[in-house]
């Protein structure tokens, strides 16, 4: 009985680690680093990249270079926005990489005179970060919510629309309800800086409009997000 269990075994175990092996030198990187391109000095900036066509791939990074893996083939798209520089918009695809396993793309930012946002526009807050399961704002929120604040001190009509999601996971009602918590404390910090709170409405959405659907922290992490909608400006 002995001997059959291993002559069973063995075989099986190879061809998993070939399989596994395949998978791991098939993978594709994107990588590059984020310059000022007149003095090409690197510039710190909001990088987010989502697979295409549908975005079921996200992610998104705060630094002077991006790396991250290109999945099953797939083209990314990538968007860097920093302070006084034109938002540089892009695509990534995997066949470039040819035999290197990397797509390397250095992206030069240009400065732009401001532009006012226009309506309509979702502008996601990923630096707007809560204590989990609460509607606590973490200290590390504040200069996110300065940069809105200085927004609408430049824009003196607009009204916004602070729309809270949550990932998916748990109960849909206690979902909603943090939500609607969450947006309700970003207006009430937001009025508390003498923001008018005619010119601030609210949604609630909790796990219904997930940008991934992948059971990941990374992804779960990513669903958890309050989006600012322009309505007036």
């Amino acid at each position: 009985m002995g001997r059959k269990f291993f002559k069973l075994v063995l075989p099986l175990f190879f061809i998993t680690t070939i399989s596994f092996s395949q998978s791991q030198d098939s993978l594709v990187v994107a990588e590059g680093q984020i310059l000022n391109a007149a003095t090409k000095e690197p510039v710190m900036a909001r990088i987010t990249y989502q697979s295409l066509p549908y975005g079921n791939k996200v992610g998104v990074l705060n630094n002077n270079a991006y790396s991250f893996p290109m999945f099953d083939g797939e083209k990314y798209s990538i968007i860097v926005e920093a302070p006084g520089f034109s938002v540089a918009k892009y695509m990534l695809d995997p066949a470039e990489a040819r035999g290197s396993k990397k797509v390397i793309k250095n992206i030069e930012l240009t400065t732009g005179a401001p532009v006012a946002p226009e309506v309509g526009k979702v502008i996601r807050l990923d630096n707007l970060i809560f204590q989990v399961g609460k509607a606590r704002i973490s200290p590390e929120s504040h200069s996110e919510l300065e940069a809105v604040l200085d927004m609408m001190r430049e824009n003196k009509k607009m009204v916004i629309q602070l729309e809270g999601h949550t990932d998916y996971q748990g109960d849909p009602k206690e979902n909603l309800k943090l939500s609607q918590m969450r947006v309700d404390a970003v207006k009430s910090y937001l009025v508390s800086k003498d923001v008018s709170k005619q010119r601030i409405k609210t949604k609630a959405f909790g796990g219904t409009m997930p940008l991934s659907r992948d059971n990941t922290p990374e992804a779960h992490r990513l669903n958890r997000r309050v989006e600012l909608r322009i309505l007036e400006n």
